[in-house]
């Protein structure tokens, strides 16, 4: 009999989060959760139990407080004799330009999306380690790869958990563990509940674009699950955010950067061009 796999998901009780988790357990997969909302936690607990999954487990889990994530190591350690994947998917978003982003919001945005991610790195690689495999996924952001305008903060947290990623590839190699970032662009999610925007105007044109996304959390965690599969190490779900990053890589800066301001004022609403 073929052995049940086992994940781990940040943020798992709404959004991405929740599409992964229940991807997963239709998928046999055995699932752990952790957020912040539990009633959303347990509800979603529930469904994945519905979903398939053999086991589905909620932990109330900040990923700011390094004990917190420990607490469910030493859980998993203990209840499933250790894990297979682990998804570093909480996540907040912070908007406005750079003189009138507080450096508290910095700090905030900084603790969650950057600091977050390399607790559960730093957390479940000794179990990685022990097992001689295993796979981590942090979830970061086409934003971390391209340069959105009034962004900045955001943008820096991403484009570090991209770097970070690569770096853990190269080092985590050689114990048999693969490490994976994923960089969707705008789909359906609910990252707007807990924006931080100097300018309401920001917050109001992030949701619009979040909501007019073509790809819904459950496409993207589709190709997540794919690209893990694959053991790709940059999973990209969006083709238009690929090519963007593609024509930056490869193209002479002042043509990038006219397609990329094009792109941007695409992106405003009409009455912002």
């Amino acid at each position: 009999m073929t052995q049940q796999k086992r994940v781990f998901i940040t943020g798992g009780a709404s959004g991405l989060g929740r599409a992964l988790a229940l991807r997963h357990a239709r998928a046999g997969w055995r699932v752990c959760i952790a957020d912040l909302n539990d009633a959303r936690g347990e509800s979603v607990r529930q469904e994945l139990l519905s979903a398939g999954a053999p086991d589905a487990v909620y932990h109330h889990a900040d990923v700011t407080r390094e004990q917190d994530l420990q607490a469910v190591a030493d859980d998993l350690t203990q209840r499933w004799g250790g894990l297979d994947v682990l998804i570093n998917n909480a996540g907040v978003a912070q908007a406005g330009a750079i003189e009138d982003v507080t450096l508290s919001d910095w700090q905030w945005i900084i603790d969650i999306n950057l600091l977050g991610v390399v607790r559960g790195c730093k957390i479940f690689t000794p179990i990685f380690k022990r097992q001689g495999s295993g796979h981590i996924v942090n979830i970061a952001s086409m934003a971390g790869l391209l340069d959105v305008p009034r962004m900045a903060s955001y943008n820096v947290t991403k484009a570090a958990v991209v770097a970070l990623t690569g770096t853990l590839e190269q080092e985590l190699m050689e114990h048999g563990i693969h490490v994976s970032v994923v960089c969707p662009s705008f789909f359906q999610t609910n990252l707007e509940e807990t924006m931080r925007a100097s300018d309401p105007g920001l917050k109001k044109m992030m949701s619009k674009l979040l909501a007019s996304g073509k790809l819904s959390a459950e496409d993207v965690a589709e190709r997540i699950f794919q690209g893990v599969a694959r053991q790709d190490v940059h999973i990209l779900p969006h083709a238009a955010g690929e090519r963007l990053w593609l024509a930056k890589r490869y193209l002479p800066h002042s043509f990038y950067s006219r397609m990329f301001q094009r792109s941007v004022v695409r992106m405003k609403p009409r009455s912002q061009r």
